[in-house]
């Protein structure tokens, strides 16, 4: 349905730009509210608001009901991107550190290209192979491996944010078919649908129990912003930028996260980047850079069967 450009500009960068920059105090500000609230809890919450929203905008901007073919295809997207995804990481984070799971975060690049190009959706370029390479690494050094911390708990934590870095990227891969014949707001409201079926069943106990006057206003502010920012709207624009570009460029941007998370601290803490931060932005700007030019004469028709 949808028709696909023969590349993009600087609207699809801009979009995953902004996605980054207002992701990158999620982890902290997840971090927070978790003291509060049982993970699953905040789980249900996020579905239970974020799905009436884009059911809504899909509704208002597409006019249309997916078809009984594409029914399995969506509930696929729903299980990999927002049950699997949500409630794994959000189990993760709890029991691992903030900055174990930001080195993680860049697995989803590689778990990405890896999935793509298994399933045929792109090409194994040399060009998309090294700009993720470079980008992973640029990533990587900001974030300091060596601060990575190793428990019995952290563990458990960790091998559960890899397994949503494995489900996202996976996500992003088999979303990109399935928009070539429905509209972004449809995909992504109707995947929320069916993942958060599943979201809302396991966290129900959890909200069933959850008082509500004792969440003071900092955690609601907090609720809000996780809600509204990186889950309804950043869920929308990714989806946007791969039925435009291609997973493997989206995913990328993710290793954005840590320069993210630098930059909103010297802008709100008046923290200085040091050597390490600077180098490691300029490799994953020149990694996005490469992705990004090798992406457009590089990708692989989507196949009509998704």
């Amino acid at each position: 349905m949808n028709s696909q450009p023969a590349g993009f500009g600087w609207r699809v960068h801009a979009g995953l730009l902004s996605v980054q920059l207002t992701f990158g105090g999620f982890h902290v500000v997840a971090k927070a509210v978790l003291a509060h609230l049982h993970p699953l809890a905040l789980a249900g919450i996020r579905v239970l608001v974020a799905t009436p929203l884009l059911l809504l905008l899909a509704w208002q901007h597409d006019r249309i009901l997916p078809r009984r073919r594409d029914l399995p295809w969506l509930a696929l997207l729903g299980l990999l991107g927002v049950f699997t995804n949500q409630v794994l990481f959000i189990l993760g984070l709890r029991l691992t550190t903030a900055t174990n799971a930001a080195i993680l975060m860049p697995s989803i690049p590689v778990f990405a290209a890896a999935v793509a190009i298994v399933g045929r959706i792109e090409r194994a370029s040399a060009g998309r192979l090294l700009g993720i390479a470079i980008s992973v690494l640029g990533a990587l050094i900001m974030l300091d491996p060596r601060s990575f911390q190793l428990g019995d708990r952290a563990v458990g934590g960790d091998l559960l944010i890899l397994a949503n870095c494995l489900s996202y990227a996976t996500f992003l891969v088999v979303m990109r078919p399935v928009l070539r014949r429905l509209p972004v707001a449809t995909v992504i409201a109707w995947s929320f649908l069916f993942g958060g079926l599943g979201v809302t069943a396991v966290s129900w106990p959890y909200l069933h129990h959850l008082e509500l006057a004792s969440v003071s206003p900092a955690v609601w502010a907090g609720l809000a912003y996780i809600v509204l920012i990186p889950t309804t709207l950043n869920y929308l624009i990714n989806t946007w930028a791969v039925a435009r570009s291609t997973p493997s460029l989206v995913a990328a941007y993710t290793t954005l996260q840590p320069l993210a998370a630098g930059l909103l601290a010297f802008l709100f803490l008046a923290e200085r980047p040091g050597w390490p931060q600077l180098a490691g932005g300029i490799l994953i700007a020149t990694g996005l850079w490469r992705v990004s030019v090798a992406a457009p004469g590089e990708r692989l028709k989507a196949s009509a069967r998704a």
